[in-house]
């Protein structure tokens, strides 16, 4: 007789226990168990619980490979959700095996579960578990399925999929819904209390193992109703005519202020400000160092002499990199929106700034379109104090436009649901880039199910509060993303192509590189763990159609990104990853600003002691980081904490 001991952790979420019955069939080289219900006197399966029960086989089962977890009805009880964290099995030899579990099972179904060892298919030669695989993505490629939104956007998430698996047949457990037409308009409608539409049906179906946790749901409402209620109570949701003073605004904005905020009500209007939003606002990555001025912003000598004095002229400026653009190109021909009966206007700007000998970046000229001549004048500091800071207006409102809808929603938003689509449908959960993933795909295809249902939708915010309207964000984005490259996505590479190396006080700069090489340092010591060779990287078929995939599906297989369609090596593996998990949490921290921080892995999906120590040494190194950032802030006037690595959330999450 064989006895193994069997110890089960059910999550400390809430609602996470279950009264249904759970039984456990162990399944190893040597044989497999029977079924054996995990039974003791009193509830077993409460939320936060460990329990410990024995399996007896009449002989040993040898090395284990994999766990049944089997969930069924309990006497009169209604079927009900349960979280499993995680369940320990303890061999005879006191050989012990941890099957890393972290997911909600629901209804009466059977949950296959392999040791925590991460292992490349590669690394798989025995069928059964080369079966598991294959029927694990097939399960997952059934309930997460590809749509598209929009021409020229990236793919998202089908949540009308969710509703159509039946529980008992699919391998990712969701939680069933009473069908919604998905076809019926009806279902985007006014709701009291909220000025634009809200596509309800697409908010009823969301798989239980990606929507989010009820702590987090919690926390959301917390933060948004009481701002959303003060605001109509205010009258800003409701306000259909144009700001008279400026006092209007700080009225309506008078509970929410910070350090920030009361710094920007003091020197918005100054040149040096403006210049410095470029460095270390919402939308850092906008300015190019330009050698000779474009043909289209045709600035002389003497329009800028007086600001540059004496010692010094535009041509030497060029030389010495001192000149930037700003260039909202992309602007010129988008859709203009109407807003309570009005034509909106919208600007295609061209800033020109000049870092002075002071180390302060301002803003040089200012033309307020792509077509130079008599209709599209070009302004100076020297024009009138009005007229230049209604030309600085224009460009905060272009720039507006640029960071929500390209920098911002497109380029942290939709390509990290794209990215954590891919993961999900063609990496198992053994996969080791799954493991290390999976932290930053966290609540992504959530929240902008969410977006898609209140801003995005027909008649919803963005129709109601923009100048460009849902028809302009969606010429925005697909612009945007056809001409988006992989230089773009990897900071080092671009701050290199953009010549913006040099520029002092740059602190988006400065800290996201050091966050970049904490995560590259890490990133390399699980890839080399996993892919000792070129041929460990070539052969894995999984990896393989993980990248074709997000170049299919994320940048629509356009060759000219120069984002992979393949990968050969592991340093290309490291850039890649790199990429990925930096621009779902630092760069969305640094446009979105400030949950659960980076480097936080509360789930123990890595087993091995060599990925476990390597997570502590990211650890220590943000912490780090950190240190350093917050000293530095000391000496500022206004501090820069975006990047601070306690403030970035592990995952587009909000």
């Amino acid at each position: 007789m064989a006895v193994y001991r069997v110890c089960v952790t059910t999550g400390p979420y809430l609602m996470a226990g279950t009264l249904d019955n759970i039984s456990v069939t162990l399944v190893g080289t040597c044989g497999q168990s029977p079924k054996q219900l995990l039974d003791r006197l009193g509830r077993d399966f409460a939320p936060g619980s460990v329990q410990k029960y024995k399996v007896c086989c009449s002989t040993e089962l040898g090395e284990l490979l994999l766990l049944r977890l089997h969930k069924e009805r309990y006497a009169f009880f209604p079927k009900d959700s349960w979280y499993c964290s995680c369940v320990r099995v303890t061999a005879p030899d006191g050989t012990c095996s941890h099957f890393p579990c972290y997911q909600w099972i629901e209804g009466y179904c059977t949950l296959e579960l392999r040791p925590g060892t991460a292992k490349t298919i590669c690394q798989d030669s025995l069928p059964l578990l080369l079966d598991h695989r294959t029927r694990e993505l097939q399960g997952r490629q059934d309930c997460y399925r590809w749509k598209v939104y929009a021409p020229g956007f990236p793919g998202i998430i089908d949540v009308s999929s969710f509703e159509e698996m039946e529980t008992d047949k699919k391998f990712a457990l969701t939680k069933m819904t009473p069908r919604v037409d998905q076809g019926d308009s009806s279902g985007n409608r006014y709701l009291p209390g909220f000025p634009m539409k809200i596509d309800l049906p697409s908010l009823l179906h969301m798989e239980p193992n990606i929507r989010y946790s009820a702590t987090k749901t919690a926390s959301l409402l917390f933060n948004a109703i009481p701002a959303s209620l003060g605001m109509k109570l205010r009258g800003l949701l409701d306000r259909k005519g144009s700001w008279k003073k400026l006092d209007d605004i700080r009225n309506i904005f008078w509970c929410h202020k910070t350090v920030t905020s009361e710094y920007v009500t003091e020197h918005w209007c100054e040149d040096s400000f403006f210049g410095y939003q470029y460095l270390n606002g919402v939308n850092p990555v906008m300015l190019h160092c330009l050698s000779s001025l474009p043909s289209k912003l045709p600035v002389t000598n003497d329009m800028v002499a007086p600001l540059l004095g004496p010692n010094t002229c535009l041509q030497t400026e060029l030389e010495r990199g001192h000149i930037f653009l700003a260039d909202y190109w992309i602007l010129e021909e988008a859709p203009v929106h109407c807003l309570n009966g009005r034509p909106q206007y919208v600007a295609a700007p061209l800033c020109l700034l000049w870092l002075n000998p002071q180390g302060a970046l301002v803003p040089l000229a200012i033309q307020l379109s792509q077509t130079p001549g008599p209709a599209s004048p070009i302004f100076l500091p020297t024009d009138s104090y009005w007229d230049w800071l209604l030309a600085k207006t224009w460009v905060r409102n272009s720039e507006f436009l640029v960071h929500e809808n390209n920098t911002h929603f497109l380029c942290t938003h939709l390509l990290c649901e794209a990215f954590a689509m891919a993961t999900l449908r063609q990496l198992p959960l053994c996969h080791p880039v799954y493991k290390l993933l999976l932290p930053h795909t966290r609540y992504t295809l959530q929240v902008n199910t969410i977006a898609r249902a209140t801003l995005l939708n027909p008649e919803g915010l963005v129709d109601k509060v923009t100048s460009v309207g849902r028809q302009g964000l969606l010429y925005l984005i697909s612009t945007a993303l056809a001409h988006f490259t992989y230089t773009d996505f990897c900071l080092p590479d671009s701050v290199r192509a953009r010549g913006v190396q040099a520029i002092p006080n740059y602190h988006y700069r400065d800290d996201g590189l050091r966050i970049w090489a904490a995560i590259e340092s890490f990133v390399s010591e699980i890839v080399g763990y996993y892919y000792p060779s070129n041929m460990s990287v070539q052969q894995d078929s999984e990896l393989q159609a993980w990248v074709r995939e997000i170049f299919t599906h994320a940048f629509l297989r356009r060759e000219s990104s120069g984002f992979p369609h393949r990968l050969c090596t592991p340093g290309e593996l490291v850039k890649f990853l790199t990429a990925i998990i930096f621009n779902c949490s630092a760069q969305h921290a640094a446009v979105n600003s400030g949950q659960r921080p980076l480097g936080t892995y509360p789930d123990e999906h890595f087993t091995e002691e060599a990925p476990r120590r390597s997570i502590t040494a990211f650890q220590i190194r943000l912490a780090q980081i950190s240190r350093e950032i917050q000293e530095r802030n000391k000496g500022l006037e206004l501090p820069y904490a975006y990047l601070d690595p306690p403030l970035i959330e592990n995952s587009v999450s909000i």
